[in-house]
């Protein structure tokens, strides 16, 4: 595989030469990956080998334990328990992320017993956790949060999972509204950069996934937005209407803050980020999570989305109604 695919802002050259990684990628770009590009096109290059020898580490300096560093090189054993080792090398305003298959025997055992929770962890580390650390060494943290561009507004979203956003935003897409993204995105404080990942809801038809969803490429997407306004969602009387009611930007930021670190799909980026910053040098120690959600919550308006009855109103219309009669836009 060399194709190209752009995530959380940032342009990625992919590489591989494993058939079975090939489709597992695919799968996880759910139809965005472009025409091949030549690498110095992107400043985040990922390479997938099939060499099965350990990467050199010999001279090199310990971090931590299964962690190693030489100048601008790091080295990672067994990166989010895939069975992938990684080599990591920043030049010139690249990184470039090279992994390599050397699974323990519970890697192998996961990847044929497991396939779901194998599929995802490794997605995770092999394209999303690369994209979202190189997009917050450009000062952008990473938010449990997507946008929603329709109605005469783009809202950011955010909920704790099992809420319904998912089912949300493809109401939303039907409906010929874009978004970015299914669950997670890099925001400055100003604009959100979707991430790219398959939408996992009820009615998809893909891959079978936990809690009885099934994964889908999400149509409409846009790579990015600025949203005029953050919407919290909560879950209301299931047989009343949906109402969407002002917040405070503090209970707004808290609702941001708390569903990103009690997001399952960024577990284990938290260890990852600190490691990379850790022995490359680079990058914050630790995300500016809560600094970007307090800046878009007190520069924009905040409403709470208390969900109602299945298909009952669509937030971008009733979002529409409150720009019409409060004129705040």
């Amino acid at each position: 595989m060399r194709s190209t695919l752009e995530s959380a802002g940032v342009g990625i050259h992919i590489e591989s030469d494993l058939d079975w990684v090939d489709e597992l990628i695919t799968e996880g770009a759910a139809g965005q990956l472009g025409a091949s590009a030549p690498p110095s096109r992107a400043p985040l290059l990922l390479r997938i080998e099939a060499d099965g020898r350990p990467f050199s580490r010999r001279g090199w300096e310990i971090v931590t334990r299964g962690v190693w560093r030489h100048g601008s090189e790091t080295i990672v054993e067994d990166v989010c328990a895939t069975g992938f080792d990684l080599h990591l090398e920043i030049a010139e305003g690249t990184a470039a992320f090279t992994y390599r298959w050397l699974p323990a025997a519970r890697s192998r055992v996961m990847r044929v017993a497991l396939r779901s929770r194998f599929h995802l962890l490794a997605r995770a580390a092999l394209i999303q956790y690369p994209a979202l650390w190189w997009a917050g060494t450009s000062d952008r943290a990473p938010l449990h949060a997507s946008g929603i561009e329709g109605g005469g507004c783009a809202a950011l979203v955010t909920a704790a999972g099992g809420v319904g956003r998912s089912t949300l935003l493809l109401d939303e897409v039907d409906h010929g509204n874009r978004v970015t993204g299914d669950n997670l995105g890099v925001s400055d404080g100003r604009r959100l950069w979707g991430l790219v990942e398959p939408v996992r809801v009820e009615r998809g038809g893909g891959r079978r996934m936990p809690h009885g969803r099934s994964e889908m490429p999400m149509a409409g997407r846009v790579p990015e937005l600025e949203p005029s306004c953050v919407v919290t969602l909560e879950r209301g009387d299931h047989g009343g209407h949906s109402q969407l009611v002002p917040c405070s930007p503090e209970a707004a930021a808290r609702a941001l803050v708390t569903s990103t670190y009690m997001a399952g799909e960024l577990r284990r980026y938290w260890a990852f980020a600190a490691t990379l910053a850790a022995s490359t040098g680079i990058g914050p120690a630790h995300s500016p999570v809560e600094e970007a959600a307090s800046t878009l919550t007190a520069n924009l308006p905040c409403w709470s989305l208390r969900l109602g009855r299945p298909g009952d109103r669509r937030l971008s219309d009733l979002i529409s109604e409150q720009v019409v009669n409060a004129c705040i836009w």
